[in-house]
């Protein structure tokens, strides 16, 4: 492919590492929904989710419900967890919101990353990044409410799209929640009556951004703030 994807983790290569990954770098179209693995699938690619496509990680709990772990966009990549040989995914791994993957085989990134070690770290600093994330999510679900937890998720999906309006239904945030669809609703209709949210057939809209945050948790400042972090103490050079 020519010139570089809308994806944050591929921007920050320098030109010569990104020029080893580039010939085997794939662009692929998919909508909302699709599943890129079921758990325990063998997982031997790499996916960046570019511009505003969301994949989400969502992990079965008891009564056939499933729990989403982790969103991923623009900013990283799924798939870099496993390794640097083929693995078996843990959950399922689904395609939130649709638009442009880039897919990368993983053998062709070991490759790469035994050619440079600056490459090596970029990838290994994000696999960190992505861990830290889990085990914040993990603490979110346990200490925070489902209002706390849903102002949280809608926050998180409007900074990966980067628009107001959210292509989201009741029944995908409820997944979020790991929550039935109807308890969704009901903390949407709350956020209504107080004039944060609107909603449109298939998405939400963001009408008080302030109170919104006001009423999340700080889970997302927490993972951010690690971000920058570990991003601002990678090597300047490859």
């Amino acid at each position: 492919m020519t010139g570089r994807p809308q994806n944050d983790l591929l921007r920050q290569l320098t030109p010569r590492d990104f020029e080893l990954l580039a010939p085997y770098l794939q662009p692929v179209e998919v909508e909302a929904s699709h599943i890129l693995h079921h758990a325990g699938d063998a997982v031997a690619a790499v996916h960046f989710p570019c511009g505003p496509t969301l994949v989400s990680f969502a992990v079965p709990v008891e009564d056939d419900r499933e729990v989403e772990s982790l969103l991923v966009g623009r900013e990283g990549a799924v798939g870099v967890a496993a390794g640097r040989n083929p693995s078996l995914a843990y959950s399922r791994i689904v395609v939130k919101l649709g638009g442009t993957l880039v897919r990368l085989p993983l053998r062709a990134l070991e490759q790469a990353q035994q050619r440079s070690a600056a490459l090596q770290e970029v990838f290994s600093r994000y696999a960190d990044c992505q861990f830290a994330q889990l085990l914040q999510t993990a603490a979110c679900n346990a200490a925070h409410s489902i209002e706390q937890r849903a102002a949280k998720w809608i926050i998180s999906a409007q900074e990966h799209i980067g628009q107001a309006e959210i292509p989201l239904t009741h029944e995908q945030l409820a997944g979020m929640l790991g929550v039935s669809r109807s308890y969704a609703s009901r903390v949407i209709q709350m956020f209504k009556a107080r004039r944060i949210l609107a909603t449109r057939r298939g998405a939400i809209l963001i009408l008080d951004a302030a109170a919104l945050d006001a009423r999340a948790c700080c889970c997302n400042d927490w993972v951010k703030k690690h971000f920058d972090e570990v991003r601002g103490a990678a090597p300047a050079d490859g």
